[in-house]
């Protein structure tokens, strides 16, 4: 609206006995679209005196707006304004004009103030008809692998590297183990021979004392057990073996059933293998 019309509605009120226009700040009267919110300030001034107003009641407004609840701020000068915030809440098809209600607000102790209707124009957010048609989704742009690759060749390197390590000292160390440590070596004969022979009753005894660090017999069997208490877990075992041994060649009692040499001397070589991994 311009000035001329304002001044316009302004006389006509005055010469019908309305009440006074308002001093009021607009909003933009163009360019709105759904969303927005369009804001009118209109200040608390009767006559040179601040006044108090009794506030519109929020809610809709027409088909295209809605009216926020109101709020009173000062401005840098100290006046008081009474704000009107509007939200734009429908979107028409093409460009139309709307207006912002014209207003009397009731104030206490002085004359109401009177807000003519504000046109304003809202638009859809797209002409119609002005989209494309949906496009295929863009490929995402190649990233340079070289570096990748280079790094995960590195690092598959270094595992192999790391297994190869690994398996080659655990190779190491039993083929060590079964050379140097004494069930171990006394496993790999008795598999040769006959368990029943008396050869493979003296590979187990050659075994038992070179992990005692000595010559055992029935008579210092004790001892045993405290020079090398690894081999406490199978104290009743040995004592019976030992006790056969003594029946075997020196009572000549070769009958009855047949001693588990083989078990006993697996069982020997399991503790050791514990006691020295």
């Amino acid at each position: 609206m311009t000035a001329r019309r304002c001044l316009a509605t302004l006389l006509l009120a005055l010469a019908a006995g309305a009440a006074p226009a308002a001093t009021v700040e607009q909003p933009r009267p163009f360019g709105h679209v759904i969303g927005d919110v369009l804001t009118q300030r209109v200040l608390l001034h009767d006559d040179g005196h601040e006044v108090t107003a009794t506030a519109p009641p929020a809610g809709r407004v027409g088909p295209w707006l809605e009216r926020r609840p109101a709020r009173v701020e000062r401005d840098s000068a100290g006046r008081r304004w009474l704000v009107l915030d509007y939200q734009v809440i429908n979107a028409p098809r093409d460009v139309s004009v709307v207006s912002l209600p014209a207003l009397t607000i009731a104030t206490q102790a002085g004359a109401p103030l009177s807000l003519p209707a504000w046109p304003v124009s809202i638009g859809p957010l797209t002409r119609p008809g002005a989209l494309d048609p949906m496009r295929p989704d863009r490929p995402p742009a190649p990233r340079p692998t070289e570096t990748l690759e280079r790094q995960l060749a590195l690092a598959i390197g270094a595992l192999a590297f790391v297994l190869l390590a690994w398996l080659g000292w655990w190779a190491a160390r039993q083929w060590r183990d079964a050379r140097a440590l004494p069930f171990a070596r006394a496993w790999r004969a008795l598999r040769r021979l006959d368990p029943a022979g008396g050869e493979a009753w003296l590979v187990l005894h050659r075994a038992i004392d070179a992990s005692a660090g000595r010559v055992v017999q029935s008579a210092t069997l004790s001892r045993l057990f405290v020079d090398a208490p690894q081999l406490a877990a199978l104290r009743t075992r040995i004592e019976d073996f030992y006790r056969r041994s003594d029946q075997r060649f020196f009572a000549d009692e070769r009958a009855g059933p047949p001693y588990p040499l083989l078990d006993l001397c697996r069982a020997l070589r399991e503790v050791e293998k514990r006691h020295h991994g």
